[in-house]
């Protein structure tokens, strides 16, 4: 993946009338922006994600795009991957410190009613029915190493915003929990249903969210399996901005732009949360571990029913946007 850019070209974006309070009151929802532009010349052909750089303010866009279930198989992971590595090295590979490639990352998705639904179940089903430690592991890690590249916004100077438009769930959730910044749609939804099969998320959710919310918060919610509105988790504390349906990427757009006034000191804000409210690799890991070994235990009851959840998931995906049936 190969970016090239000068800062010193970039144009310069006109904020249009509408301030982020009238977007987030639904009265204004036009973008602010041209349309993205292709990534130069990736080194990796991506099959589940498109990846695009907004050269007139300065962010780089990435859309999920899955083929089948909206969920984090191990395509998606591996594009996903790739990407961040290739983010590293086009960062190395500047030759002004002042010209970034990007100052903004944006996740979003371009699966109606849905930003994620989590993790591979069936892939989980399989492993689990096989007594197969090693895969389970193996895409777990995998998971939480890409989160935590979130987290650490790639070592970069960059601040990163996930956008949610629709159902975040399980992984899906956690993913969201990794960004700088959360905004969310007005209807969108968030849950862990682990608990529905015997299981909790171990991919991050307690760490995550108990960073946001509070421990007692975080630990209510993920054991009992609810599925929550955007409003409900910004009133608790997770979700930074909130707006009208349909207005979140305007939204993005005019935060971006004012977050742009003041880059430097907004990237040194999220490096110090990052370091006051620290989540090391190691703790992922770890609990990675307990998810594991707790997943191994599930009765063949219990892994039924994540592929009912599965096959809930599939036909969601065949008549999108309907509503998801998480409790299927």
């Amino acid at each position: 993946m190969t970016v090239h850019m000068n800062a010193l070209a970039l144009r310069r974006s006109v904020i249009q009338s509408g301030s982020l309070d009238s977007i987030v009151s639904g009265e204004y929802c036009a973008s602010t922006s041209e349309a993205p532009s292709p990534l130069a010349a990736p080194q990796t052909s991506f099959s589940t994600i498109d990846v695009t750089i907004d050269p007139a303010t300065e962010a780089c866009w990435c859309h999920m795009q899955p083929k089948g279930r909206p969920s984090f198989t191990l395509d998606m992971l591996r594009d996903l991957g790739a990407m961040q590595d290739g983010f590293r090295h086009n960062f190395r590979q500047q030759n002004d410190p002042a010209a970034p490639p990007f100052r903004f990352f944006v996740m979003a998705s371009r699966t109606p009613g849905v930003f994620n639904l989590g993790g591979d179940l069936a892939h989980f089903a399989a492993c689990i029915r096989a007594k197969n430690d090693t895969s389970l592991r193996r895409y777990a890690y995998a998971t939480v190493a890409s989160l935590y590249a979130n987290l650490q916004a790639y070592d970069q100077p960059v601040v990163t915003i996930a956008l949610i438009q629709g159902d975040a769930l399980g992984g899906g959730f956690e993913a969201a929990l990794s960004f700088d910044i959360i905004v969310a749609e007005k209807g969108a939804r968030f849950g862990f249903p682990e608990i529905l099969f015997n299981l909790f998320p171990g991919m991050g959710a307690f760490s995550l969210l108990s960073r946001r919310i509070g421990a007692v918060e975080a630990e209510r919610l993920i054991l009992s399996g609810d599925v929550i509105t955007a409003e409900e988790l910004h009133r608790l504390g997770a979700v930074d901005l909130l707006v009208e349906s349909g207005c979140g990427e305007a939204a993005v757009r005019d935060l971006i732009a004012q977050k742009r006034r003041r880059h430097n000191a907004h990237v040194a804000f999220y490096r110090a949360r990052r370091r006051v409210q620290a989540v090391t690799h190691a703790e992922l890991q770890d609990v990675v571990d307990i998810w594991v070994e707790a997943a191994l235990q599930l009765t063949e009851a219990d892994v039924r029913k994540m592929e009912r959840l599965a096959a809930a998931q599939e036909r969601r995906s065949r008549r999108l946007p309907a509503a998801l049936d998480a409790t299927a």
